[in-house]
């Protein structure tokens, strides 16, 4: 009661932080360490990737594909919304380097080229995303597609994700590393992971972001310390800073919940048992992307955050000034987080140090450029097809060119007079002549 009252005193510019969804709990017994709106539906934007990952695993689990599987891009991946890899169609993938483009990069191409791989289309891979989130428990969860792009029906709850998550973690333990992979590598281009406190928070070691205007910005992090590993889950953040300082908060509220007056707290009991609330999802769009902000909110804010190394901004003194217990040494920085992974397009690895860049399409040539090498084109036809005099070979483009200029010095011919458009030639054609 007391929030809510909080809640409405307060101006619009603090509104978005009571609209925020709140989660921290035990990966092992999935007990309930904080919450804060916890049951409220929410559009989980690309934390809907995790979904995602976890249907291409159990397919892989049970033995429908391997992670050496070449998938092929459609053109129905290539139709996505940014952020994508760009792949054209009929680029082939491998399950392994899908996995790692998505949860690095969160590309929704291959989030589409992963479901068709799977399942043979995006409904199909949807009916399999919901299948699983019941056989979970996730019952405030809908799927209908697999990147998390805007959907009405896509929607989620931060109980749900920290089940997904915890589903993750526990029954996958040896692909563990898609989680926390600090980047990858794409010939010369490095995408660092969207989730920046990978490297800069002591245990990070997981899991997902996600954005989209009626979401605000989204995060699912996970972090171990003295064998004891905790979710934390944010929804509806006002920016990707904003987000990461709150998980680290909330991973900081949870590994010290184990002494001083946390036994004064009551008992919230297990992820399962927080309440769902029937309710619709709020809508951040107008607080996220409204003409109000200087700049619209965009997923790439994430991709300046995990590149940003000043010292002085908010987000960089607030990691400096944590100090967890029992953690020696200072925070880890950006060059601690590790180096990138390799991945590429096709079936086999680019040699040992070699670079493979991702398919671009051809450039075509300016039209000067190509009338160019077409008068040149025509010179070496015509010095091929010239009778040969006196034994003397053929001319050269370079001949040719000499020949040319030769004969014109020693025999100038009067230039003649352009003729003058009359009446009948329109000025369309007049200007069209003149720029052929």
């Amino acid at each position: 009661m007391w929030v809510a009252i909080a809640c409405a005193a307060m101006a619009l510019g603090a509104r978005s932080a009571c609209a925020e969804a709140l989660l921290v709990v035990e990966v092992e017994t999935g007990k309930v360490l904080f919450a804060e709106n916890a049951g409220h539906q929410w559009y989980p934007a690309s934390v809907t990737k995790l979904m995602t990952a976890y249907v291409t695993l159990r397919a892989v689990k049970e033995g429908r594909l391997t992670l050496e599987t070449p998938l092929t891009v459609s053109a129905n991946a290539v139709a996505q919304a940014p952020v994508k890899m760009g792949f054209g169609a009929g680029t082939q993938v491998t399950v392994d380097n899908a996995l790692k483009m998505l949860m690095v990069k969160s590309a929704n191409d291959i989030a589409v080229v992963l479901a068709e791989g799977v399942a043979g289309s995006i409904e199909n891979f949807a009916d399999q995303m919901n299948y699983h989130a019941r056989r979970l428990g996730m019952v405030q969860s809908s799927f209908v597609n697999p990147n998390g792009l805007p959907a009405d029906d896509q929607i989620s709850s931060a109980r749900d994700l920290a089940i997904l998550a915890r589903a993750l973690i526990r029954e996958f333990p040896e692909y563990d590393y898609y989680w926390h992979l600090p980047g990858i590598r794409l010939g010369h281009k490095v995408q660092r992971n969207y989730n920046t406190l990978i490297g800069r928070y002591p245990g990070a070691d997981g899991m997902k972001t996600g954005f989209i205007c009626a979401a605000g910005f989204n995060l699912v992090a996970s972090a171990t310390r003295n064998g004891r590993r905790l979710i934390a889950v944010v929804l509806g953040a006002p920016s990707s800073a904003a987000r990461a300082m709150k998980a680290a908060q909330l991973l900081e509220r949870g590994f010290n919940s184990s002494g001083g007056l946390s036994w004064l707290m009551p008992p919230l009991g297990t992820v399962e048992m927080v309440q769902p609330v029937n309710a619709a999802p709020p809508n951040l769009r107008d607080e996220m992307c409204g003409s109000h902000r200087k700049r619209p909110a965009t997923e790439d804010e994430d991709e300046i955050m995990a590149t940003n190394n000043d010292p002085s901004s908010p987000y960089a003194i607030f990691l400096s000034s944590l100090r967890p217990s029992k953690v020696k040494g200072a925070l880890l920085n950006e060059g601690n987080a590790g180096e990138p992974v390799v991945v590429y397009t096709g079936t086999k690895p680019p040699p040992p140090g070699a670079v493979a860049d991702e398919p671009r399409p051809k450039k075509k040539k300016p039209a000067k450029a190509a009338e160019k090498d077409a008068n040149k084109d025509a010179i070496k036809d015509a010095a091929k097809d010239a009778p040969k005099k006196d034994g003397r070979k053929p001319a050269t483009e370079k001949g040719a060119t000499s020949a040319a200029g030769d004969t014109a010095s020693s025999k100038p011919k009067p230039k003649k007079p352009e003729p003058k458009p009359t009446a009948l030639t329109p000025a369309s054609d007049q200007q069209t002549t003149q720029m052929r």
